[in-house]
Protein backbone atom coordinates (compact mmCIF):
# COMPACT_ATOMS: atom_id res chain seq x y z
CA UNK A 1 0.00 0.00 0.00
CA UNK A 2 3.05 2.26 0.68
CA UNK A 3 3.50 2.66 -3.27
CA UNK A 4 -0.16 3.42 -3.86
CA UNK A 5 0.01 5.92 -0.97
CA UNK A 6 3.03 7.82 -2.07
CA UNK A 7 0.78 8.60 -5.53
CA UNK A 8 -2.34 10.38 -3.55
CA UNK A 9 -3.37 13.00 -1.30
CA UNK A 10 -5.72 11.53 1.69
CA UNK A 11 -8.71 13.96 3.38
CA UNK A 12 -7.73 14.13 6.56
CA UNK A 13 -10.01 16.61 8.53
CA UNK A 14 -7.51 19.57 10.52
CA UNK A 15 -9.10 18.81 14.40
CA UNK A 16 -8.56 14.81 13.59
CA UNK A 17 -5.08 15.49 12.33
CA UNK A 18 -4.46 17.55 15.18
CA UNK A 19 -6.22 15.39 18.25
CA UNK A 20 -5.78 11.80 16.81
CA UNK A 21 -4.25 10.96 13.61
CA UNK A 22 -0.82 13.02 12.92
CA UNK A 23 1.45 9.77 14.26
CA UNK A 24 -0.53 7.57 12.31
CA UNK A 25 0.00 10.17 9.15
CA UNK A 26 3.86 10.31 9.96
CA UNK A 27 4.31 6.61 10.53
CA UNK A 28 2.32 5.48 7.54
CA UNK A 29 3.62 8.26 5.43
CA UNK A 30 0.23 9.23 4.31
CA UNK A 31 0.00 13.01 2.46
CA UNK A 32 -2.76 14.52 3.95
CA UNK A 33 -5.20 16.79 2.44
CA UNK A 34 -6.30 18.82 5.05
CA UNK A 35 -9.95 20.02 4.84
CA UNK A 36 -11.03 23.43 7.37
CA UNK A 37 -14.20 23.97 8.19
CA UNK A 38 -15.74 27.33 10.28
CA UNK A 39 -15.17 25.30 13.84
CA UNK A 40 -11.13 24.50 12.98
CA UNK A 41 -11.30 28.50 12.24
CA UNK A 42 -12.86 29.82 15.13
CA UNK A 43 -11.67 27.48 17.57
CA UNK A 44 -7.35 27.09 16.78
CA UNK A 45 -5.10 29.80 16.75
CA UNK A 46 -2.45 30.97 14.36
CA UNK A 47 -0.06 29.35 16.69
CA UNK A 48 -1.67 25.70 16.32
CA UNK A 49 -1.81 25.78 12.74
CA UNK A 50 1.79 26.63 12.91
CA UNK A 51 2.98 23.85 14.69
CA UNK A 52 1.24 21.37 12.78
CA UNK A 53 2.82 22.79 9.30
CA UNK A 54 6.50 22.39 10.96
CA UNK A 55 5.20 18.77 12.17
CA UNK A 56 4.13 17.63 8.58
CA UNK A 57 7.14 19.60 6.71
CA UNK A 58 9.96 17.76 9.00
CA UNK A 59 8.47 14.07 8.07
CA UNK A 60 8.78 15.80 4.60
CA UNK A 61 4.97 14.98 3.87
CA UNK A 62 2.87 16.33 0.75
CA UNK A 63 -0.22 18.93 1.79
CA UNK A 64 -3.05 19.93 0.26
CA UNK A 65 -5.77 21.92 0.97
CA UNK A 66 -9.90 21.69 1.63
CA UNK A 67 -11.46 25.10 2.32
CA UNK A 68 -14.47 25.46 4.16
CA UNK A 69 -17.65 25.12 1.71
CA UNK A 70 -20.78 24.69 3.79
CA UNK A 71 -23.22 28.02 3.61
CA UNK A 72 -20.70 29.62 1.82
CA UNK A 73 -21.09 31.37 -1.76
CA UNK A 74 -18.01 32.69 -3.79
CA UNK A 75 -20.75 33.85 -6.69
CA UNK A 76 -22.99 35.28 -4.28
CA UNK A 77 -26.07 37.78 -5.21
CA UNK A 78 -25.72 39.40 -2.09
CA UNK A 79 -22.44 41.33 -1.18
CA UNK A 80 -22.82 40.85 2.18
CA UNK A 81 -22.81 36.67 1.72
CA UNK A 82 -19.96 37.40 -0.46
CA UNK A 83 -18.10 39.58 2.02
CA UNK A 84 -18.68 36.46 4.59
CA UNK A 85 -16.98 34.21 2.40
CA UNK A 86 -14.26 35.46 1.62
CA UNK A 87 -13.30 36.39 5.51
CA UNK A 88 -13.35 32.50 5.63
CA UNK A 89 -11.64 31.45 2.89
CA UNK A 90 -8.70 34.33 3.26
CA UNK A 91 -8.71 32.53 7.01
CA UNK A 92 -7.24 29.48 5.13
CA UNK A 93 -5.54 31.10 2.64
CA UNK A 94 -3.92 32.75 5.50
CA UNK A 95 -2.21 29.52 6.35
CA UNK A 96 -0.80 29.09 2.95
CA UNK A 97 2.82 30.28 3.79
CA UNK A 98 3.13 28.38 6.82
CA UNK A 99 2.18 24.38 5.32
CA UNK A 100 2.95 25.64 1.64
CA UNK A 101 0.04 22.91 0.27
CA UNK A 102 0.16 22.33 -3.59
CA UNK A 103 -3.54 23.22 -4.04
CA UNK A 104 -6.28 25.01 -2.03
CA UNK A 105 -9.76 23.42 -3.13
CA UNK A 106 -12.50 25.65 -3.30
CA UNK A 107 -16.55 24.87 -4.17
CA UNK A 108 -17.37 27.31 -6.72
CA UNK A 109 -20.83 26.48 -5.89
CA UNK A 110 -22.87 27.57 -9.21
CA UNK A 111 -26.58 25.34 -8.84
CA UNK A 112 -28.96 26.21 -11.58
CA UNK A 113 -31.84 25.36 -9.47
CA UNK A 114 -30.46 28.23 -6.62
CA UNK A 115 -28.87 30.65 -9.21
CA UNK A 116 -32.14 30.89 -12.11
CA UNK A 117 -31.56 33.09 -14.56
CA UNK A 118 -28.73 34.59 -12.98
CA UNK A 119 -25.44 32.10 -14.18
CA UNK A 120 -23.89 35.96 -15.42
CA UNK A 121 -24.19 37.79 -12.49
CA UNK A 122 -22.87 34.59 -10.37
CA UNK A 123 -20.07 34.35 -12.73
CA UNK A 124 -19.13 38.23 -12.44
CA UNK A 125 -19.63 38.27 -8.97
CA UNK A 126 -17.51 34.83 -9.23
CA UNK A 127 -14.42 36.17 -11.43
CA UNK A 128 -14.18 39.57 -8.44
CA UNK A 129 -13.76 36.99 -5.99
CA UNK A 130 -11.67 34.51 -7.14
CA UNK A 131 -9.10 37.69 -8.75
CA UNK A 132 -8.99 39.05 -4.84
CA UNK A 133 -7.78 35.51 -4.03
CA UNK A 134 -5.15 35.10 -6.44
CA UNK A 135 -3.96 38.54 -5.22
CA UNK A 136 -3.29 36.65 -1.68
CA UNK A 137 -1.05 33.75 -3.04
CA UNK A 138 0.52 35.31 -6.33
CA UNK A 139 4.87 34.72 -4.57
CA UNK A 140 3.42 30.87 -3.86
CA UNK A 141 3.65 27.83 -5.44
CA UNK A 142 -0.02 27.18 -4.61
CA UNK A 143 -2.92 26.51 -7.16
CA UNK A 144 -6.57 27.23 -6.16
CA UNK A 145 -8.47 24.24 -7.13
CA UNK A 146 -12.53 24.77 -8.28
CA UNK A 147 -14.40 21.89 -8.01
CA UNK A 148 -17.64 20.72 -9.34
CA UNK A 149 -20.31 20.05 -6.85
CA UNK A 150 -23.52 20.89 -8.44
CA UNK A 151 -22.90 21.98 -11.66
CA UNK A 152 -24.86 19.59 -13.67
CA UNK A 153 -22.43 19.90 -16.49
CA UNK A 154 -18.75 21.40 -17.01
CA UNK A 155 -20.21 24.61 -18.88
CA UNK A 156 -20.57 26.86 -16.13
CA UNK A 157 -17.05 26.07 -14.80
CA UNK A 158 -15.50 26.54 -18.02
CA UNK A 159 -16.74 30.00 -18.12
CA UNK A 160 -14.88 30.44 -15.02
CA UNK A 161 -11.87 28.66 -15.95
CA UNK A 162 -11.62 30.61 -18.85
CA UNK A 163 -12.72 34.03 -17.66
CA UNK A 164 -9.78 34.08 -15.05
CA UNK A 165 -7.41 32.08 -17.45
CA UNK A 166 -5.03 31.64 -15.06
CA UNK A 167 -2.38 28.61 -14.49
CA UNK A 168 -2.56 29.02 -10.53
CA UNK A 169 -6.58 28.40 -11.20
CA UNK A 170 -7.40 24.82 -11.90
CA UNK A 171 -10.16 23.00 -11.75
CA UNK A 172 -10.63 19.61 -9.54
CA UNK A 173 -12.95 16.93 -11.06
CA UNK A 174 -15.02 15.51 -8.13
CA UNK A 175 -16.00 11.91 -9.64
CA UNK A 176 -18.62 11.47 -7.37
CA UNK A 177 -20.18 14.43 -7.31
CA UNK A 178 -20.60 13.77 -11.13
CA UNK A 179 -22.08 11.11 -10.74
CA UNK A 180 -24.02 12.00 -7.85
CA UNK A 181 -25.11 15.36 -8.91
CA UNK A 182 -24.43 15.72 -12.84
CA UNK A 183 -26.06 15.25 -15.64
CA UNK A 184 -23.31 14.59 -18.25
CA UNK A 185 -20.70 10.73 -18.52
CA UNK A 186 -17.84 11.45 -16.16
CA UNK A 187 -15.42 11.58 -19.82
CA UNK A 188 -16.90 14.61 -20.70
CA UNK A 189 -16.03 16.93 -18.00
CA UNK A 190 -12.11 15.51 -18.83
CA UNK A 191 -12.57 16.19 -22.41
CA UNK A 192 -14.39 19.50 -21.60
CA UNK A 193 -12.24 20.97 -18.89
CA UNK A 194 -8.87 18.42 -19.19
CA UNK A 195 -6.73 21.04 -20.07
CA UNK A 196 -6.84 22.93 -16.49
CA UNK A 197 -7.27 19.94 -15.00
CA UNK A 198 -5.44 20.00 -11.79
CA UNK A 199 -6.53 17.51 -8.99
CA UNK A 200 -9.08 14.49 -9.13
CA UNK A 201 -11.13 13.56 -6.09
CA UNK A 202 -11.36 9.92 -6.04
CA UNK A 203 -14.56 8.41 -3.99
CA UNK A 204 -17.36 6.40 -5.64
CA UNK A 205 -21.38 6.11 -5.53
CA UNK A 206 -24.50 4.72 -6.89
CA UNK A 207 -25.40 7.70 -9.13
CA UNK A 208 -28.02 8.38 -5.99
CA UNK A 209 -26.67 10.02 -3.60
CA UNK A 210 -22.61 11.23 -2.40
CA UNK A 211 -22.10 8.28 -0.70
CA UNK A 212 -17.73 8.30 -0.77
CA UNK A 213 -17.49 4.55 -1.21
CA UNK A 214 -14.57 2.79 -2.18
CA UNK A 215 -13.36 3.20 -5.35
CA UNK A 216 -14.97 -0.45 -7.36
CA UNK A 217 -18.53 -0.11 -4.99
CA UNK A 218 -20.46 2.10 -6.77
CA UNK A 219 -21.03 2.63 -10.66
CA UNK A 220 -18.46 5.07 -11.66
CA UNK A 221 -16.04 4.07 -14.61
CA UNK A 222 -12.80 4.52 -13.26
CA UNK A 223 -10.93 2.20 -15.59
CA UNK A 224 -11.85 4.27 -18.56
CA UNK A 225 -11.91 7.59 -16.64
CA UNK A 226 -8.36 7.11 -15.85
CA UNK A 227 -7.42 5.81 -19.11
CA UNK A 228 -8.52 9.25 -20.86
CA UNK A 229 -6.44 10.78 -18.87
CA UNK A 230 -3.22 8.49 -19.02
CA UNK A 231 -4.11 9.12 -23.15
CA UNK A 232 -4.38 13.12 -22.79
CA UNK A 233 -0.87 12.86 -20.27
CA UNK A 234 -2.49 14.55 -18.10
CA UNK A 235 -0.88 14.74 -14.54
CA UNK A 236 -3.36 15.56 -11.92
CA UNK A 237 -3.11 16.09 -8.13
CA UNK A 238 -4.73 12.64 -6.53
CA UNK A 239 -7.02 12.45 -3.95
CA UNK A 240 -8.75 9.73 -2.55
CA UNK A 241 -11.91 10.91 -0.10
CA UNK A 242 -12.42 8.19 2.32
CA UNK A 243 -14.54 8.98 5.22
CA UNK A 244 -13.67 6.62 7.91
CA UNK A 245 -10.70 3.98 8.65
CA UNK A 246 -12.14 0.94 7.02
CA UNK A 247 -12.92 2.71 4.01
CA UNK A 248 -9.47 3.78 3.24
CA UNK A 249 -8.47 0.86 3.88
CA UNK A 250 -10.50 -0.86 1.19
CA UNK A 251 -10.10 2.37 -0.68
CA UNK A 252 -6.56 1.70 -1.22
CA UNK A 253 -7.13 -2.25 -1.51
CA UNK A 254 -9.50 -1.75 -4.50
CA UNK A 255 -6.90 0.81 -5.95
CA UNK A 256 -4.21 -2.08 -6.14
CA UNK A 257 -6.58 -4.30 -7.03
CA UNK A 258 -8.05 -2.47 -9.89
CA UNK A 259 -4.20 -1.15 -10.90
CA UNK A 260 -5.89 2.05 -11.57
CA UNK A 261 -3.10 4.18 -10.97
CA UNK A 262 -0.22 2.63 -12.93
CA UNK A 263 1.85 5.09 -15.02
CA UNK A 264 0.83 8.21 -12.77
Amino acid sequence: MREILQKIQVHVPFRLLREKLLPWVIRERVNPEISFNHDDLDRFQKADFREMAERLADSDLSVTFHAPFMDLRPGALDPRIRQVTLERLRRVFDLVSCFKPRSVVCHPSFDEKYYISAEARWLENSLSFWRTLLDDIREAETIIALENVYERDPGPLKNLLDALDSPKVRFCFDTGHANAFGGVPPALWIETLGDRLGEVHIHDNDGTTDEHLPVGEGNIPFRELFARVREKKLRPILTVESHSEKGLRRMLENLRVMKLLEGF
